[in-house]
């Protein structure tokens, strides 16, 4: 599972070191270092190819003469592009993708169980503290869906 927010910067051509505890569970639980990215609210998320393949699985199901379902896959399926690591650790932002999340030079790696966001810092240190006034509502909400 991926866990942990992580600092890093991104270069002007759009490579960033991915953390190094997201490349051991990368190494550890899947068996290729294939990514694959794409736009979701204001950030990135990405994803190995291993649970991308799950996914596909799970929507290749649903009907395409669903409203929702047309639009979804073409937000957020149609974007998606594979990204593998480098010999560096690095992966290659397409820039694209970077305008989308209005990445600048200082970005924040979010483990998010089954895959990681990536944000700018600035927009995620607004999302957090957006999340902080909610989290007790939240919190009982969670609670509630998983029964505890």
């Amino acid at each position: 599972m991926f866990r942990g927010r992580f600092e890093y910067s991104i270069d002007g051509k759009g490579r960033v070191s991915v953390p190094a505890k997201f490349r051991d569970v990368l190494r550890q639980k899947y068996a290729s270092d294939q990514l694959i990215i794409t736009i979701f609210d204001s950030c990135l998320v990405t994803y190995p190819l291993e649970e991308w393949q799950v996914f596909e699985d799970k929507i290749k199901n649903l009907s395409l003469l669903k409203k929702e379902v047309k639009f979804f896959l073409r937000y957020f399926y149609s974007g998606a592009m594979e990204c593998a690591i480098d010999d560096h650790g690095r992966i290659l932002v397409p820039s694209q993708f970077r305008e989308h999340a209005h990445l600048q030079k200082e970005i924040v790696f979010v483990g998010v169980m089954r895959g990681f966001e990536i944000w700018d810092k600035g927009i995620w240190e607004e999302e957090v503290e957006k999340y902080k006034e909610t989290f007790d509502e939240i919190s009982e909400s969670m609670a509630e869906w998983m029964g505890l």
